[in-house]
């Protein structure tokens, strides 16, 4: 299966209300073993990659690290750029082969975020690409992004208002969700999902996944997050078996990178197989 738009995946997940993991990879260990949970689930997946793991390894290298471990895999898969507020970079990802951007201009009152939001659906279409938009910062720093301040949530109206003339073909809500671990369970305003899906017709995204109960995920895919953002638990699962796994090589004195690298891979794989699991999405490739 080649790496397919970003719009036909989340388009059928909505349809059919399943949810699609969209996994903030961070180097090629963690891209091979979310594929490979994938593959063995049957299930389409979202590879999103921050600004600042673009950064790290520039945008050609991270995109050929990219289509090379992606070349084999016969399930539906797509790349996007998570929270970018940097136009510059957001260009050189869309002119470098990333089917999705999301335009995070939070920060500017809303006419500007509509006006740079447009543009950027404009441009996302001449190489076939899609956009995710937003109006309201999802609280929480996730990749040196964002802010622990809640942002201000704008009228149903103004966000319903921003989906249609902007263009953009999913739209990520704040509902009360936080990037990072919660310090508390979250409460959640789920209408809103269901009151924007109704509007707008288009998929919802669901930020700051980490965290929430099992109930609360599947609720919220029925109401139409088709695709659910999934970060903090990727590195938690890459880093905490890690230092269980180097303080027993400590104590043998053993060093072996390969086995590590097992580790590693093991966690991953069994993260994500959980959540495409939990979010319905298994047996679901086509």
């Amino acid at each position: 299966m080649p790496v397919v738009p970003m719009k036909d995946i989340l388009d059928r997940a909505l349809a059919e209300r399943y949810g699609v993991g969209a996994f903030n990879i961070i180097n090629d260990l963690t891209i091979e073993a979310v594929l490979a949970a994938a593959v063995e689930e049957n299930a389409p997946v979202i590879l999103q990659t921050s600004v600042k793991t673009v950064k790290q390894y520039g945008r050609r290298q991270l995109y050929d690290i990219f289509r090379t471990l992606v070349a084999d895999v016969p399930v539906p898969v797509t790349l996007h750029l998570d929270h970018c507020p940097d136009r510059t970079v957001i260009s050189d990802c869309l002119a470098g082969g990333w089917n999705s951007v999301l335009f995070d201009a939070h920060e500017l009152d809303v006419a500007e975020n509509l006006r740079q939001t447009a543009e950027v659906v404009a441009e996302a279409r001449m190489t076939g690409a899609h956009v995710e938009g937003e109006i309201e910062g999802i609280q929480g720093v996730e990749d040196d992004i964002g802010s622990d301040e809640a942002s201000k949530i704008q009228s149903l109206e103004i966000s319903i208002d921003f989906v249609k003339n902007s263009g953009v073909d999913c739209f990520a809500p704040a509902i009360g969700n936080a990037h990072g671990q919660y310090k508390q369970a979250p409460v959640l305003d789920a209408q809103r999902v269901s009151d924007l899906v109704e509007a707008t017709g288009i998929p919802m995204a669901l930020h700051g996944g980490t965290g929430l109960s099992d109930d609360q995920f599947r609720d919220l895919i029925a109401r139409g997050c088709a695709k659910v953002n999934i970060s903090t638990a990727l590195k938690e699962a890459y880093l905490k078996p890690s230092l269980e796994f180097l303080r027993e090589t400590e104590q043998k004195n053993k060093w072996d990178p390969p086995s590590l690298f097992r580790h590693q891979r093991t966690a991953i794989m069994e993260m994500a197989r959980q959540h495409i699991r939990l979010f319905g999405a298994s047996g679901r490739a086509w």
